[in-house]
């Protein structure tokens, strides 16, 4: 099921009751460092032993029973309960950082708990109605005290040293999503996905706890560790946060297993599709193309580099790339040009690509990506994230490691040449005979300094569920790269057609791989 878009705004809000933990004697201390939470040398290992204490015990979900007021809101009524700037954390300090808090409501019913570390002190920041403006929502404050947070932001001055912007948020399960310079929200990440796209339903682990180092004053990165738990595992996780034009968001997780997981989706990334180039709207809408992210990009452990354009199929549509320890993944926005949006408020041009880079080696598994028909651009119907073939069975811990871009200009992208646009239509020859016509443009350094008379062949393969009828390549004079047209027929439309195609000469490949799935009608 595709995941409904949160997109309420918040200003930052935040702060405070805390309690203390005190020196004790050497005894103490040693058995205080293996049965409890002492802030004196925390660190990931510490949350790992949570982890695997949690899943040794029964799962029992997070979740309160919110006032009647909250569990009736509607949309415009919640983003009307606004966060008081002057109460995020470290504002009095002016720290670099700051942290504001979001409210319970809506969707988000299930509480997190979340923890300042401050030298040798760890302290609970407690949910106080005070830090909120209700605005025009006639709430009894007393009703409203200890809820919880429902997540949390931070903000950096990013984009200018005069203010501090929103950078990274955590907001319902596990889910989470930072921008770099010049962006705007768009595609999120996920700590975990478990069973996403099967038919006995896609399980969502949830942050439960959070610990939020506090920085130093010239400090340029943010460092927050994380409780996860769900029904059938647990994990601690660890993020490096550093904002600039392209933020980074280094992620190390420790998994822990209460029951075998059929589809382990590790490093999932969720963004939405609705309509693009290569997939015009099926309604009179104004803008040509309507999404956060337009394809898929892989850069496989032997170096070859795939790119598959997003679509919004008619049914459930997954597809996967087996790879053994490949360099990363991501699902990428590329087309940065607004006349081919024409929004002014969502800003599709601006929305980031967010790109996963492999620490250490992932072993055998696969890449795999769900896509769900959505009707309109509320839903976020993409997801993309790694499944290892050999998953951990209960009670074994996994050990995960990746670095996370959030990007813009210029993105992760082979070195030699890309696809640049995917488009497809009938139109494309004189007789109509079933065919289906495609255009895909490259371009890149590869491409540019070819001689004139470069000899370029564009190689097309199909599944056997197709017929290639003709295939063209041939320089584009207006860009300056190379473009292969073709034309192919499907056997059976009941099913899913898949294409490949790059270019090369007759020496060596120039391309990346385009990898195109066309759904079922």
């Amino acid at each position: 099921m595709a995941v409904q878009r949160a997109q309420a705004r918040a200003r930052p809000v935040t702060a405070v009751a805390s309690t203390k933990r005190h020196g004790r004697a050497a005894a103490i201390a040693l058995l205080a460092a293996l049965t409890s939470w002492s802030a004196l040398g925390f660190d990931f290992d510490e949350v790992a032993h949570r982890a695997q204490q949690l899943a040794a015990q029964p799962y029992r979900p997070q979740k309160v029973e919110l006032p009647k007021e909250l569990q009736g809101i509607d949309y415009d009524h919640f983003r009307d309960i606004r966060f008081k700037p002057d109460r995020a954390l470290w504002r009095d300090a002016k720290l670099p950082f700051e942290v504001a808090f979001f409210h319970p409501g809506l969707y988000f019913d299930h509480p997190v708990r979340i923890n300042e570390l401050s030298g040798n002190t760890t302290r609970e920041i407690r949910f106080d109605p005070a830090l909120f403006d209700y605005g025009s929502n006639k709430f009894n404050p007393q009703r409203m005290s200890g809820l919880g947070f429902a997540g949390f932001r931070v903000h950096y001055p990013l984009n200018t040293q005069k203010y501090k912007d929103e950078v990274l948020v955590f907001l319902g399960a596990s889910y989470f999503r930072a921008l770099g310079k010049g962006q705007v929200y768009g595609i999120s990440a996920r700590g975990l996905a478990i069973d996403t796209g099967l038919a006995s339903g896609e399980e969502f682990p949830e942050f439960v706890e959070f610990w939020i180092e506090r920085p130093a004053p010239t400090a340029t990165e943010l460092t927050i560790y994380a409780l996860l738990d769900s029904r059938r595992t647990s994990g601690a996780y660890r993020f490096v946060l550093r904002p600039g034009t392209e933020t980074v968001v280094e992620v190390k997780t420790r998994l822990f297993m209460r029951e075998n997981v059929s589809r382990l989706g590790l490093a999932p990334l969720t963004t939405m599709y609705f309509f693009g180039e290569n997939q015009r709207s099926a309604r009179d809408d104004y803008r040509p193309e309507v999404h956060d992210s337009d394809g898929l990009s892989i850069q496989s452990g032997t170096g070859e580099w795939i790119w598959r354009p997003l679509v919004n199929p008619k049914r459930l549509l997954v597809t996967s790339f087996a790879l053994n320890n490949p360099v990363g993944f991501g699902v990428m926005q590329r087309d940065r040009d607004f006349n081919h949006y024409e929004d002014l408020e969502a800003r599709y041009d601006q929305r980031p690509s967010a790109w996963v880079q492999a620490r250490g080696n992932w072993g055998a598994g696969r890449v795999e990506l769900v896509q769900i028909p959505s009707p309109d651009e509320t839903n976020d119907n993409i997801v993309a994230y790694w499944v290892p073939d050999a998953p951990p069975p209960p009670k074994t811990p996994l050990d995960f490691e990746y670095r996370l871009l959030w990007q813009k200009d210029p993105p992760i992208r082979p070195p030699s040449a890309w696809v640049t646009q995917t488009r497809r239509g009938r139109g494309y020859t004189r007789n109509d005979d079933g065919s289906l016509g495609l255009v895909i443009d490259f371009d890149g350094p590869a491409l540019r300094k070819l001689p004139a008379d470069a000899e370029v062949e564009g190689i097309v393969t199909a599944d056997s569920n197709a017929e290639v009828r003709e295939v063209v390549t041939h320089r584009n004079d207006a860009s300056g790269g190379w473009r292969i047209a073709l034309r192919v027929t499907r056997t059976d439309n009941a099913k899913p057609l898949e294409l490949r195609a790059y270019l090369r000469t007759r020496t060596s490949t120039l391309s990346e791989t385009w990898s195109y799935v066309l759904p079922p009608d």
